[in-house]
């Protein structure tokens, strides 16, 4: 079978002010990442090539102090710490798996701790000040195999370089995680029940993004992601086979509920 979610171990060192962290290994292929910040709000991003590191975005709204910044996509958190008043100072890494890996840094207090997973929407800390911060903002990263790059919120890369204001839907579906539809090309056939033996009750398209509210098991499928009998509700009466989604797990999605 091939697995679609493997979470790889570290195999690289990247040192952060005074720490050094085992980074995730190598990317395949990324997660669906959303704005760090609850439903609908609107936070103002800066990217700029003097940072550090130049792919990061700060985030900022008037008085900001204290608000919540949650998970921009699911996973395990792998770092909690605090480096004083250098660098990040208070922050949180949660590994995503297939080598990718998310910051949030200058936090105020955290919310999470190590080992912990993670899903679209979960607090993990608040805005703060911490580290060489110079005022109160939010320093996110997204990491492939333990480098930054450039930033994208639903597959859609951020502004490099300049402000902008970005609106989250980070957990605005009501479903309890999401995933991405692979299926090389063809709509993927949706299923009133668990199983191929159910009616097709309409298609939902190569590359879609999709809610998932709970899995449950059902008839075998081999597809783009191996041979699953996952399947994921994305609505009432309406199933899709999980070996066509990519979630960044390989089988049950942590913290989501059984149908």
């Amino acid at each position: 079978m091939h697995l679609k979610r493997v979470l790889g171990l570290a195999l690289a060192a990247v040192t952060v002010g005074a720490a050094v962290l085992v980074e995730a290994s190598p990317a395949l292929a990324a997660p669906t990442f959303k704005v760090p910040f609850p439903c609908n709000q609107v936070w103002s991003g800066q990217t700029r090539s003097n940072h550090s590191p130049a792919n990061a975005i700060d985030f900022n709204r008037t008085d900001d102090t204290g608000d919540p910044v949650v998970a921009s996509a699911p996973g395990t958190v792998d770092v909690v710490t605090n480096l004083g008043d250098t660098s990040y100072g208070k922050y949180v890494r949660i590994n995503h798996g297939s080598g990718y890996t998310t910051y949030y840094a200058h936090l105020n207090s955290f919310a999470v701790s190590v080992g912990q997973t993670v899903k679209y929407g979960t607090v993990i800390g608040y805005v703060g000040t911490t580290g060489g911060s110079t005022g109160p903002h939010l320093h996110y990263e997204q990491r492939s195999g333990g480098s930054a790059i450039q930033i994208k919120f639903n597959g859609v890369t951020a502004l490099y370089w300049g402000t902008k204001n970005y609106t989250s839907d980070n957990g605005c579906g009501g479903g309890a995680a999401q995933g991405t539809v692979n299926t090389a090309g063809s709509p993927l056939t949706v299923r009133s029940g668990p199983g191929t033996g159910y009616s097709s009750v309409g298609t939902v398209n190569d590359g879609a993004t999709v809610s998932i509210q709970c899995q449950t098991t059902g008839t075998s499928v081999t597809g783009t992601y191996g041979t699953s009998t996952i399947w994921d509700r994305i609505g009432s009466g309406r199933f899709i086979s999980d070996a066509y989604v990519y979630t960044g797990y390989d089988g049950f999605i942590p913290g989501v509920p059984r149908c």
